[in-house]
């Protein structure tokens, strides 16, 4: 029987490192911490929709919570002169309260800008999902992205799947378009993968998204501190 990995998890400790980053001392603080990182990806998902939100990495130390929000639209994240940013850190430390009463970590919040958006799998799944919402064409909505992906110059291939009740018909579908290679069984494979969800009148559509952009071989870019990858132009709260 086939088993289908992750395309993340299939290369933790090879050429990805854990979005999560904390060591608890004991069962308590170990499922306190568990709940804490699950609302906050929770809230910042449903909160930041819209504002092409990748990816949410979450690292603790003995007094700071530090959260780094990856976007391709750090301007609506930050808000003129900071004020969203103030505003959404308020409301993210309010939200980790109500899950842990008793941690006093202060949290530190920081958006990272995401240079090229039509290589990063998050992103082009939120495309394909707007596109779908304003009731386009799948099949056309799926070929302009893929173009626009392919046209990226470290991108080597990319596959987008959607499934559902594709262009409101009667029986659900699975339909899928690709350019390019996606080597899934190669651990050296830097393939970036998504999942999103359109909301129509007729129902959800699934999105899925891979994206590759060649291998990595240097084990350096593993193990970074979360400090250091913060790029230099991204903003604190």
């Amino acid at each position: 029987m086939t088993h289908t990995a992750h395309p993340y998890a299939h290369r933790l400790g090879i050429i990805r490192g854990w979005r999560s980053r904390w060591f608890a001392g004991d069962k308590k603080s170990y499922r306190e911490n568990i709940q804490v990182d699950e609302t906050i990806r929770r809230f910042l998902t449903k909160r930041l929709r819209g504002s092409y939100t990748s990816s949410i990495e979450i690292e603790r130390s003995a007094s700071e919570l530090h959260v780094v929000i990856s976007t391709a639209r750090p301007g609506i994240v930050i808000g003129r002169s900071g004020e969203n940013a103030a505003k959404l850190r308020k409301e993210l430390a309010a939200v980790v309260r109500t899950v842990a009463p008793d941690d006093r970590r202060t949290l530190k919040l920081d958006v990272n800008e995401i240079r090229q958006a039509e290589a990063d799998a998050a992103v082009v799944a939120y495309m394909v999902a707007e596109g779908l919402e304003k009731r386009m064409p799948f099949r056309r909505v799926l070929k302009q992205t893929i173009e626009k992906v392919m046209a990226v110059k470290e991108v080597e291939g990319v596959r987008i799947a959607v499934s559902g009740r594709l262009g409101g018909a009667d029986m659900s579908r699975k339909e899928q378009l690709r350019k390019g290679r996606i080597p899934l069984q190669t651990f050296a494979a830097d393939i970036d993968f998504a999942q999103e969800r359109a909301y129509l009148s007729y129902g959800v559509i699934g999105i899925k998204v891979w994206i590759y952009k060649g291998n990595i071989y240097d084990k350096k870019t593993v193990a970074k501190p979360l400090a250091q990858r913060v790029m230099s132009n991204g903003q604190s709260a």
